[in-house]
């Protein structure tokens, strides 16, 4: 086993060509370098210095001994430039779960602001239900993420964030876009085109149903938000999605957003992480940005 003290007293005697030089250099005495540098060859069995006068000169060992310690002591500098440039957010990669309505209408401005302040860092973007999302975190296969609480899991840390409306939506020539309100009874029976299980755009519609004694007449079952606006445009159904990811659809007149006069569903989404985990540095200064635009929300909503 090489002792690493021992191996820098003689890379740095060998460098500097002076015992004393090697001394000043590690913040150590004279005699304490000798001592090193004895102990290194006794622990290798050969000499690693012959004294010419007041020269010290390596020997052929010695002198091959010196360029793998360089190397080894030329990686070290490059491994502490990496931990400061990683603490400095001068580069790393940072992955983040969320779910593929986050990835599309939210995220893209998150990304934005962090990487206007943090260039160098790498975002790695997973997407997936909130269930799917959910358990990435805890699996570490993501360092936080951005989701609905569809499940309680242990050691997750639920860090609220958002709240964000769920609106009904149908096709401009349905009966509901004529009537542009219903009550919540009148989806009984109604084709739902409906995200998909594990969401938590699926898991509070599922709970509207039954709250009010219903059982959602379910067509398709999706992740696919295209596909779901898609279906709605033809009139094969009615559908549920947050009001972000269906208003530029409603303002160009592709579909209608339907009030319900007796219901009003409200997604809560949170910053997820595992509990008790010390986040990274970039992980530490993307929760920051979201506090950050969490505030600036609340800030609005309360003008």
């Amino acid at each position: 086993m090489i002792n690493f003290s021992q191996l820098r007293a003689f890379f740095e005697a060998a460098r500097t060509g002076s015992y004393s030089r090697a001394a000043s250099s590690l913040f150590l005495t004279q005699p304490a370098i000798s001592a090193q540098i004895k102990a290194l060859e006794e622990s290798f069995g050969f000499k690693l210095f012959r004294k010419l006068g007041r020269q010290m000169v390596l020997t052929e060992a010695g002198s091959e001994l010196f360029q793998y310690a360089r190397r080894i002591f030329d990686l070290e500098t490059e491994i502490e430039k990496m931990v400061s440039e990683i603490h400095k957010l001068e580069r790393g990669v940072l992955k983040v779960a969320t779910t593929k309505t986050y990835a599309r209408y939210l995220m893209p401005s998150i990304m934005t602001r962090f990487h206007s302040a943090h260039p160098a860092v790498k975002i790695v973007l997973d997407e997936g239900s909130s269930l799917e999302m959910l358990k990435s975190v805890l699996e570490l296969r993501n360092e936080l993420g951005i989701m609905a609480k569809v499940e309680e899991f242990a050691k997750i840390e639920y860090i609220p964030f958002a709240r964000e409306r769920i609106v009904l939506f149908a096709s401009t020539h349905h009966p509901f876009a004529k009537e542009g309100k219903i009550r919540f009874k009148d989806l009984n029976h109604q084709p739902i085109i409906m995200k998909e299980r594990g969401s938590g755009t699926h898991a509070t519609v599922t709970r509207c149903f039954a709250r009010h004694g219903l059982t959602p007449n379910v067509l398709v079952e999706t992740s696919n938000i295209d596909f779901i606006k898609d279906m709605v445009r033809k009139g094969e159904g009615v559908s549920f999605l947050v009001q972000q990811a269906v208003e530029e659809d409603a303002a160009l007149g592709h579909v209608r957003i339907v009030e319900i006069e007796d219901e009003e569903m409200v997604l809560p989404v949170f910053i997820v992480v595992r509990e008790g985990d010390k986040l990274s540095p970039a992980g530490r200064a993307f929760l920051e940005i979201l506090m950050q635009i969490k505030e600036e929300r609340f800030s609005k909503a309360e003008l």
